[in-house]
This record gives C-alpha cells, structure tokens and sequence, in this order.
C-alpha cells in the first residue's frame, strides 16, 4: 500500500499515519539488522520474523520515502548484500529460513528466488550508483537467465506463461512488469551484455502485447480484491492509473524501443510444462 500510495505522489508529509508506519517498520530488526514482519505461526500466536522477501520489500519502501539514508536502513541493506548467494543460475538471492520460526519461502535450496531477488534490487536502485554493491551486475543477469532458462525449467510457483505476462493489479508479484519496473532503473546493469538486452527486449514486448491496447490504454485483466475504489481494480473498462503506471516502465527504456518493437511474442519458446505454443494475449 505504501509502495502504492509512493507512485501515486503521496509523500510522507502529506499523512501523519505514513511517518507512523515507517518507523514502525524501522524499529523492527533482527541481529544483523535485516527487517522484520509480525505474522501468523502454524501453530501459536503471531511472532516477529524474517524472510528476505520480508526485509527487502520493507527497505524498499522506506528507501522510496526517503529513508535511504537512515543507519538501519543501510545496516539492513547491507545484511541483504551479504545474503546474495552462488545459485546455480548465477549470483541472486534465494530463500533464507527464518532462524526466530524455521519458516523459509518456497523456493528450492540452491535456486534463485525471482520475486526476492526483484525486490533487492529495487532497495539498492534507490542508492546512487556509487553506493550499490559491485555484485548488482550479476544478480541483474541471474534475474534475467531465469526468463532465458524458462524452457528447461520453471521456478517454484513463479512461471513464465501469461500470468507473468498479464499484470496482476496492483503489481506486487513476479511478472513482466516487476522485472521492466525494477531493471528499468537500472540499465547501466545490463545494457551491454547482448543476451540480456535480448530478455529484455522480449519480457518489455511481452507487457506491452498483454497488457496495452492498440490505442495505447491498458485495461486491467486481473486485479487483486478490494482494490474495486479504483480504476486499477476493475475489469471493464481502462484504466488511467494502471495506463500511467505501465507507460512510465516503458518510458524509461525508450532507447530499446527498436528492439522491443522487432520481438514477435507468438514465436518465444514457452515456458517448461507449457503447450509449446505460447497463449495469445486476451481481447
């Protein structure tokens, strides 16, 4: 909701209830500094623990509003920095069990976690360039091996059909548009290494054929509830903030417009345990 209400123009001044949530959120740490979410056990009563998923979302948000600079902020930045593990895709982020419960994501041991890796990179964008770790470069190219490895494999509960390339509003889940948004930022990552600017290419091409219209407007096939208040979380009719939110992704890489422009989505492979034949975008 913040990260919402950020791209919306809403900053931490216009609400007391922001600097409320915001600090909350920074009074909560573990050992080393990674933040923490109060949450539901199987069993029990609800405890304070910690995910990277968790962590990494948190520091993005307080980043966004301005908080970068906060000494828990960096410390927790760098705690995320020192969890970037050797995958067998490359360099990324996976699943860390959480020490307070034992709760790990469902990602498999060893693998790349897509959604956690996103979600670390959008923290560390908000860095200037010179304050990011050296390593970027290389989980940015694992985040993308994972769309150029989708025929032999497919991660756990994140494929690469068209629900990864149908925006699920608002976003917040592994897709097209997580993966535009977040490398978007950050080109200098990826811009010279041709088979990534292929992938991107590919995943920009895919957004735009699944989600824009021939006129340019973007009409939500898939929301999350309670979102029906706005234009974003209904199904009839476009909208103007879903439009807005997709065209400002696609603004930023206007320097790859000719490429993106020459990929035919019909012909990308399809996704492990696909048909062969990729679905077509919906009317």
């Amino acid at each position: 909701m913040l990260d919402l209400l950020a791209e919306f123009g809403v900053r931490e001044a216009d609400d007391p209830r922001i600097g409320t949530l915001l600090d909350g959120m920074l009074a909560h740490t573990d050992a080393d500094g990674r933040f923490l979410a109060h949450g539901a056990q199987r069993s029990g009563p609800p405890v304070w623990g910690c995910v990277p998923c968790d962590t990494h979302a948190i520091a993005d948000v307080l980043c966004r509003f301005g908080r970068a600079g906060d000494p828990r902020v960096r410390r927790a930045l760098a705690a995320a920095e020192s969890d970037l593990m050797q995958t067998d895709l490359g360099l990324a982020w996976g699943c860390r069990p959480d020490p307070a419960t034992g709760f790990r994501g469902p990602g498999r041991t060893g693998e790349p976690c897509p959604q956690t890796t996103l979600e670390a990179l959008r923290a560390f964008s908000w860095l200037p360039a010179g304050e990011r770790p050296a390593q970027l470069a290389e989980a940015a190219h694992t985040a993308l091996e994972v769309w150029r490895q989708r025929p032999a494999r497919k991660p756990y509960m994140m494929g690469h059909g068209r629900q990864f390339k149908t925006v699920k509003w608002p976003p917040a889940w592994y897709g097209a548009y997580e993966v535009v948004d977040t490398l978007g930022r950050m080109p200098e990552l990826w811009r010279g290494v041709p088979e990534d600017r292929i992938c991107m290419a590919e995943i920009t091409a895919c957004l735009l054929a699944y989600n824009v219209a021939a006129d340019g407007r973007v009409t939500p096939q898939s929301a999350f509830k309670g979102w029906e208040w706005l234009s974003l979380g209904q199904k009839k009719l476009p909208s103007p903030i879903a439009t807005a939110m997709v065209w400002a992704r696609l603004q930023r890489l206007d320097w790859l417009a000719e490429e993106i422009a020459a990929v035919d989505v019909m012909r990308l492979g399809s996704s492990k345990g696909g048909s062969g034949t990729p679905l077509e975008p919906r009317a």
